[in-house]
């Protein structure tokens, strides 16, 4: 069984995360955010650190079509993020949850018409957010 320590750097990543809920980010994203902060901690910590965060489910974990780079985002205590789809802004990286009634429209519509059982969790459509596009 392995302990679960809490150390500065798992203290410090997670102030990281809690501070920056609405986005998704990469590990170098937490790594920046260390030496701007004058905290000691290598990228390989960091790693194992939001490896043992996906685990526990503290995190959602994404690979970009692009180049499949992980990205990362922070689930809050009680959320029910893998039962909903997230929009990402393009423009500004916010997150968005899609948390209403059309969830169960497109969930029954996709298994009662293609057979399809919908997974929610690593779930992001992009496009722009209300407040970038007014701001055009």
């Amino acid at each position: 069984m392995q302990k679960n320590y809490n150390t500065k750097s798992k203290a410090a990543i997670m102030k990281y995360l809690q501070s920056n809920k609405e986005h998704v980010f990469c590990a170098a994203d937490v790594y920046s955010y260390m030496q701007k902060n004058a905290i000691q901690v290598n990228l390989a910590t960091i790693y194992r650190n939001l490896d043992k965060l996906t685990d526990t489910g503290i995190l959602l974990k994404y690979k970009t079509p692009e180049d499949e780079s992980c990205m990362y985002q922070y689930v809050e205590p009680n959320a029910n993020c893998r039962e909903h789809i997230h929009m990402q802004c393009r423009v500004c990286g916010k997150i968005f949850h899609l948390e209403c009634d059309f969830m169960k429209e497109v969930t029954e519509h996709l298994l009662g018409h293609h057979g399809f059982v919908l997974e929610c969790e690593g779930s992001v459509l992009t496009g722009q957010c209300k407040d970038c596009r007014n701001s055009r």
